[in-house]
Parts: C-alpha cells; structure tokens; sequence
C-alpha cells in the first residue's frame, strides 16, 4: 500500500512539474511576441530612423559617423548616453554631467547590446540603438527595468584608448 502512495505521489510531482513548465513556456512566448510588437510598433511609429538590423537582434543605426579609430575588442571606450524606454522614458543618461562611461569594448562589463554597437563606432560618432531585452536585462529585468523590456541608446563615443587595458 505505501509504494502505492509512493508512486501516485511521484506521479502527481511529474505532473503537477510538466504543467508548470508548459505554463512558463506559454508565458514567455506571450512577453517575447509582446516585446517584438513594441519593437515593431516603434519602428513604424519612427519611420525616419532607418536601422540596420544586425544578425544578433540589435538595431542600430548611426546618427553621426565618426573620424577617429574604429572601436575594437579590448579597447576603452568614454562615451556620453542616453537610455530611454521605448515609450519615451528616460531611465539613464550621463548627458549634462562630467561623467563619461568608460569601460572595455566587447568584455562583457555592459550589457550586450552596448557592448556589440560601440564595436560599429568610430571615435567622434553619434549612434542610436534599439536593444531589444535578450541583449539588455533579458527576462528578468532589474529592480526599475522589467523584464522583456526593449530599449533606446543614443550614444556618443568622446574617446576611445587602442589597446587591452588602456
């Protein structure tokens, strides 16, 4: 009698794991198609900002092409940003300040749609870029950024250093 509690108890688990599984995976397809129409209701709504879609999902697009050196893996960038959700909201921006963001280019220090446009950057340039949340905060988001949430960087690279460590 008690393997037959067993086994019924097991089977239940089993079950009740399937369910829950196949109603996360109901749910997550449901925020990605969302995501994609805001993306797509964006673009529509911007006709004017002609993006170049580029094979990681990233939009981007350059507003003012630099002179300088082209922004490779391991160099520095310092660049001047603006990130907004997709609606409009500002949620960042060091515009205005002294502040310059400096990190490595391409080393994973922010997310991975930043990291990836810069690489498309000459120093001196001015881009915009539509990050779609899978190369942002992804599906879980921040404490202020839900998850599956696009957004939009204006971004200006003021100095780029050549080299690892620079």
């Amino acid at each position: 009698m008690e393997n037959k509690k067993i086994k019924f108890f097991q089977t239940a688990l089993i079950g009740i794991t399937i369910l829950f599984i196949a109603s996360c995976s109901i749910n997550t397809e449901k925020y990605e198609q969302e995501e994609e129409m805001a993306i797509q209701n964006f673009l529509s709504l911007n006709p004017d900002l002609n993006f170049e879609l580029k094979p990681s999902g990233l939009y981007y697009l350059d507003v003012l092409v630099g002179t300088g050196p082209q922004a490779e893996t391991h160099d520095t960038f310092y660049v001047k940003f603006t990130a907004r959700y997709l609606g409009g909201g500002l949620f960042d921006t060091n515009v205005g300040t002294d502040d310059t963001l400096i990190y490595p280019v391409n080393e994973g220090k922010v997310i991975a749609g930043l990291d990836e446009g810069i690489t498309y950057m000459k120093e001196g340039g001015k881009s915009r870029m539509l990050i779609p949340s899978k190369l942002a905060f992804g599906s879980t988001g921040t404490y202020f950024i839900p998850g599956y949430t696009p957004l939009l960087f204006d971004v200006e690279l003021v100095r780029l250093k050549k080299g690892p460590g620079n």
